[in-house]
């Protein structure tokens, strides 16, 4: 199974050249009235959340309240309907599973508290995942048997959990020896290398000096790794890992996506106009999305990020090199102010998706949801 944003262990690879980027011309999918917010591949399924109470796909309008899932090979709209009362933020799958974080309190007719457990298939929802959230979840990931969640929440069934928790897959259970909190929003949690990495507005992360805005924690304690220093200057809105290392789409005085290797050391940097919100990685490209509408030539930036030295126009999607951050003339523009606000990848299928708020790419209606291989 694939999760959204996990793009496997930091481990030595070789990419493949960067005219190996996805086709910048999105395929046929179902188009949405509301904002996605999130997106997660299953296998063939791509499982899609956000803001949205309808979908149409192929003439036809039907009810989709806040959650959908879409064949990722032929485009078409899946039956997989459970309704959230209210926003999905977050997704992540495993095990015949669909975890989903937000604001919702009712979840496929079932009481839930901003967290809930639905089979892949069915959509019905899990008695065994029902927890009392103070808060909102913001990021989901599943690994080493464990669900880990990141957000605004302050406690879990009433134990203090500073925004940061993990649930045992199999019972469902609140973990109580995962130790990690934070002392602000975490907005983004991704599994890989035999990490946990955590973004976020935060300053610190179980008061541990040297984890601001970007952390890794260990799986099994929740401790801060020391080995991963990168000393983030701006927040962090999303976190994506390659076979280089884990790359981070940054706000700031406009935006920047850094690229950093397993001990925390920049990499590269490419910045934008505005904000990167959402990041993958897949055969050796770097994708993000946000609501940029240049890439700046150099990291200076101006008034409201603007760029100094030049840009190149990149309208809310852009593509890097993953080698050097080089950026490549993937071109599929966006539109509209928000932009892209999540991205995943499936390297089975050999495609990128992108989910925001955006109704064009490339001139062509494209409502809320584009996909690309």
């Amino acid at each position: 199974m694939l999760t959204a944003g996990v793009a496997g262990a930091l481990v030595a690879a070789t990419p493949l050249p960067a005219d190996a980027a996805v086709s910048d011309t999105p395929e046929q999918l179902p188009t949405f009235n509301g904002t996605v917010r999130a997106t997660a591949y299953a296998g063939n399924t791509l499982y899609v959340g956000g803001d949205f109470t309808s979908a149409t796909a192929g003439g036809k309008t039907v009810a989709r309240s806040r959650l959908a899932a879409v064949d990722a090979r032929t485009g078409a709209l899946l039956d997989w309907a459970p309704p959230a009362d209210d926003q999905v933020r977050a997704i992540a799958v495993a095990g015949g599973s669909v975890y989903v974080g937000g604001a919702f309190t009712s979840l496929a007719g079932a009481d839930r508290d901003g967290l809930g457990r639905l089979d892949a298939t069915t959509g019905a929802p899990h008695d065994t995942f029902r927890h009392r959230v103070t808060g909102q979840p913001y990021a989901l990931t599943a690994a080493n048997g464990r669900l880990y969640a990141g957000g605004t929440f302050t406690s879990v069934n009433g134990v203090p959990r500073a925004r940061l928790a993990a649930f045992d897959l199999g019972t469902g259970a609140l973990l109580e020896g995962w130790s990690a909190g934070a002392d602000a929003t975490v907005r983004t949690v991704v599994a890989a290398g035999g990490r946990i990495y955590a973004g976020g507005s935060f300053h610190r992360v179980n008061g541990a000096a040297g984890t601001a805005r970007i952390a890794a924690l260990d799986p099994e304690s929740g401790a801060p790794d020391t080995g991963f220093r990168p000393r983030a200057s701006y927040v962090t809105h999303a976190i994506a890992a390659g076979p280089r290392g884990v790359y981070a789409a940054h706000g700031g005085p406009g935006g920047r996506v850094v690229a950093y290797d397993p001990t925390g050391a920049t990499r590269w940097t490419l910045t934008q106009d505005g904000d990167p919100q959402a990041v993958t990685v897949l055969d050796g490209t770097v994708y993000l999305g946000g609501h940029f509408d240049k890439v700046c030539r150099s990291a200076a930036t101006g008034d409201q990020g603007s760029c100094v030295d030049g840009s190149d126009r990149r309208v809310k999607l852009a593509a890097a090199a993953e080698t050097d951050g080089t950026l490549l003339p993937w071109t599929a523009d966006g539109n509209g102010i928000s932009g892209v606000h999540a991205m995943a990848a499936n390297p089975g299928l050999r495609k990128v998706v992108a989910g925001g708020a955006f109704t064009q790419i490339n001139g062509t209606a494209r409502q809320r949801l584009a996909q690309f291989g």
